[in-house]
């Protein structure tokens, strides 16, 4: 029997949970029952990110993965989703942002005319293979979702010209920021000590006062390898010329990226070492303590670029391109790439111009005003419970 007021929530990566969670409390105050499942991702980084937004999955993917293939996942995830959904079948399927998984999840749905929302809809690099894959599964999610919740003007713009009825787009604001603030709630008596106590940042409250502190994170795929490489050389070389500089990079999983990571930065000499945390993936309230503490950020993820807006931390986005252009724009960012140079170069030119870094500081955050979930949330619950069309078909591409 079909539950008519269930929500299905697939989500798997760190970003995808931080960003769902704001809209799966927000229908938990609906009349709608928001339902997650896990597509299967990281398990020993997600759960700390499920049991901090108290929003434990339902339902997870087993995953047994031969090969590590895009298409092999692909078709595994198609499969095992398709299954879920005819067990379960939702009202409607919700999925965020860029994921294959996500991507997945939207073509499973469709097989089973369940209709899909896109939360965080219409981002664009315009580059087919920046950044891979993700850059063609949103717009494949385009053509399959009902709903578009676009985050911002541009994203909308961007939908309008693929030829995605207007009627269909909801700009809601990004999920983030109300991922940011509802982590301030939840974080409370906790905000003047490192979260969760973390060993490898054991050291750095003594070592704060009088020092600029810089938060890295790096890992995307298509800077793997050289491109990493060339980063972690321009944070080894701001660490040997800038005495005040402490650095927190918490190192990714993946161990090609610990490799480089660690190999690049792992025979500094002492006084420079004492200055460097490379840690572990951290909770959701550690990185918000260090975001809210931060002098800068230099990263390659999506999330990152939009949280450092949210809490007005100047960044570096170490990309050729970005999605997120509102960001840059906004001038809360900058896009510099991962030439060792020209990261070093940026990174000083803010230290010895702190004007720059201060107009930075002051930049409007684009995306949002922290109410977007809750939009989403009221949006699908006038459709399903008092029944009015948010329902527009996809309208032909001009030509």
């Amino acid at each position: 029997m079909k539950l008519s007021n269930t929500i299905l929530l697939c989500m798997g990566t760190r970003p995808e949970i931080i960003k769902m969670a704001p809209v799966y409390h927000a229908l938990r105050a609906t009349d709608l029952e928001p339902l997650v499942l896990h597509t299967g991702q990281h398990r020993e980084m997600a759960d700390p990110m499920y049991d901090f937004f108290g929003m434990r999955p339902a339902l997870s993917l087993d995953l047994e993965r031969q090969r590590q293939t895009l298409s092999h996942l692909s078709a595994l995830m198609v499969d095992k989703i398709g299954g879920i959904l005819e067990d379960s079948a939702p009202a409607a399927v919700l999925v965020h942002g860029d994921t294959s998984s996500a991507l997945m999840a939207a073509l499973a749905a469709f097989y089973q005319q369940v209709p899909v929302g896109h939360v965080e809809a219409g981002l664009r690099s315009h580059c087919m293979y920046d950044p891979f894959p993700e850059e063609k599964n949103r717009e494949l999610i385009g053509r399959l979702a009902t709903w578009h919740f676009s985050p911002t003007a541009q994203a909308r713009a961007n939908l309008l010209r693929e030829g995605i009825a207007e009627q269909a787009i909801h700009m809601v604001g990004n999920t983030i920021v109300d991922a940011v603030q509802l982590a301030g709630k939840m974080d409370g008596a906790r905000q003047e000590a490192i979260p969760e106590l973390q060993q490898d940042l054991a050291d750095l409250p003594g070592l704060l006062p009088g020092r600029r502190l810089v938060l890295v994170t790096s890992h995307r795929r298509e800077n793997l390898n050289g491109p990493l490489a060339s980063v972690a050389g321009a944070v080894r070389d701001l660490l040997l010329e800038s005495p005040d500089l402490l650095v927190v990079w918490p190192v990714h999983a993946n161990p090609r990226v610990q490799e480089v990571v660690h190999g690049a930065l792992g025979d500094l000499p002492a006084e420079a070492a004492g200055r460097l945390f490379l840690t572990q993936p951290m909770g959701y309230a550690a990185l918000m303590w260090l975001l809210h503490r931060a002098w800068l950020v230099l990263t390659d993820s999506g999330g990152i670029q939009e949280e450092a807006a949210a809490v007005h931390t100047p960044i570096l986005v170490l990309r050729e391109t970005t999605e997120r252009p509102e960001l840059i724009e906004a001038g809360a960012g900058r896009l510099v790439g991962t030439d060792r140079a020209v990261v070093t170069a940026a990174v000083r030119e803010l230290a010895t111009r702190p004007a720059l870094a201060a107009a930075m500081r002051e930049a409007i955050n684009p995306f949002g005003d922290g109410l977007a979930g809750q939009r989403i949330a009221t949006l699908l619950s006038n459709h399903f419970i008092h029944h009015k069309n948010i329902c527009p078909a996809v309208s032909p591409a001009s030509v």
